[in-house]
C-alpha cells in the first residue's frame, strides 16, 4: 500500500494562534499515521504554504481545520473532505486523522 498523501487548511478567527497550532498538530498526527502531507495556513499573514493545482491533483483527502470560510474553497469539490474546527484537530489531532484515513480506506 502507498503512502497517503493529505493536504490541509487552517484558518481561526483572528489568524494568528490556532491557524499555527492547528497546522503544527495536523501535520505532527498525519505524519505519526505515515502520511506525507501539505498544510496551507490562512491567517493574519495572508495564505501561507499555499496549495498548489499538482498537490490537489494528487492528494488522496484534504482536512481543513478552520473556525472561518476559508478562501477558494470550491478547489476541493471533487476531493474527500473532512472539516473540524482548529480547536478539534489541536486536542485530538491523532483521532481526527484516524476518522479521515478510515473514511477514504
Amino acid at each position: 500500500m502507498s503512502k497517503k498523501f493529505i493536504v490541509g487548511v487552517t484558518s481561526c478567527m483572528i489568524g494568528i494562534a490556532h491557524t499555527y497550532m492547528a497546522a503544527e498538530a495536523m501535520e505532527r498526527a498525519l505524519k505519526k499515521a505515515g502520511c506525507d502531507c501539505k498544510v496551507e495556513l490562512q491567517g493574519a499573514n495572508g495564505t501561507e504554504n499555499e496549495l498548489t493545482e499538482e498537490d490537489l491533483a494528487r492528494c488522496d483527502a484534504a482536512l481543513i481545520a478552520a473556525d472561518v470560510r476559508i478562501k477558494k474553497i470550491e478547489r476541493f469539490q471533487p476531493i474527500p473532505t473532512l472539516t473540524v474546527g482548529t480547536e478539534e484537530v489541536i486536542k485530538d489531532g491523532d483521532g481526527i486523522v484516524a476518522e479521515l484515513l478510515e473514511a477514504i480506506g
